[in-house]
């Protein structure tokens, strides 16, 4: 396999990838998406892992096909930024049609930063943002 011409994940054709940062709280998130659903997959490893969705990636289930990937810092509390996410495909009219609904599938995983000196004292959660 040879490496694309940055040899980045950026080289992948019609991936799209977006991040934010958070100086304050010394955190940050990043989302992958793309113009259409596209397949995923994930190893868990980890003696405290904070995952939400990631079980849909393995073969045997039912979705095959996600519309955003979320790697968040912020620990349990970054979870919540696919939240935001999900919203703003659901809009958009992206996801799984179920019934009268589009529930956009959006797999994310977060990291623990809580202890990295940034300010944590906010009032509202503020990874779904």
């Amino acid at each position: 396999m040879r490496p694309g011409e940055k040899n980045l994940i950026t080289d992948i054709k019609g991936l799209k990838i977006g991040n934010a940062e958070d100086h304050s709280i010394k955190t940050g998130v990043t989302v992958l998406t793309s113009d259409k659903p596209f397949v995923a997959g994930i190893s868990v490893m980890g003696g405290a892992p904070g995952t939400r969705e990631t079980d849909l990636l393995a073969p045997d289930k039912m979705v095959q096909e996600i519309d955003a990937l979320v790697l968040s810092g912020g620990s349990a509390f970054g979870l919540d930024s696919a939240s935001g996410v999900a919203d703003e495909l659901s809009k958009q009219g992206r996801g799984f049609k179920a019934g009268d609904a589009n529930v956009p599938i959006v797999p994310a995983a977060i990291l623990f930063d809580l202890l990295n000196g940034g300010n944590k004292k906010w009032k509202k959660n503020p990874y779904k943002d």
